[in-house]
């Protein structure tokens, strides 16, 4: 897809600009999430405004498959995530791991100075 010369191609990513590599995916939750050009444009310098609204266009014109891009993207990265109870696990050894760190702190310190 061109659009004001801004050219969206396909090189095994998925759809992307042909100038940086840099996704029509990439851009789908800001949009998703009603982020401004600006807000983009902070997060993602590189793009200009008319490549968001070339992406926007290319949405527009071919929603379902984004849109069914999207929902394997969210299903993959579902199944990455730990179940609950090990994220609380670890967050919670983490936690003992810190408090110990420094306990020893603490307690060199007061050795320092006796």
């Amino acid at each position: 897809m061109q659009n004001n010369g801004i050219q969206i191609i396909d090189r095994g990513r998925g759809p992307q600009f042909s100038t940086c590599r840099i996704t029509v995916q990439d851009l789908v939750p800001y949009l998703q999430q009603k982020y401004t050009h600006q807000q983009i444009q902070r997060i993602m310098p590189v793009l200009t405004l008319a490549e968001i609204r070339a992406v926007e266009q290319y949405i527009q014109n071919n929603y379902d498959a984004v849109m069914e891009q999207d929902r394997r993207i969210r299903e993959r990265a579902a199944a990455r995530r730990k179940p609950p109870e090990v994220e609380e696990a670890e967050r919670t050894a983490r936690l003992e791991h810190l408090q110990a760190a420094r306990r020893l702190i603490q307690q060199k310190k007061q050795e320092h100075w006796r």
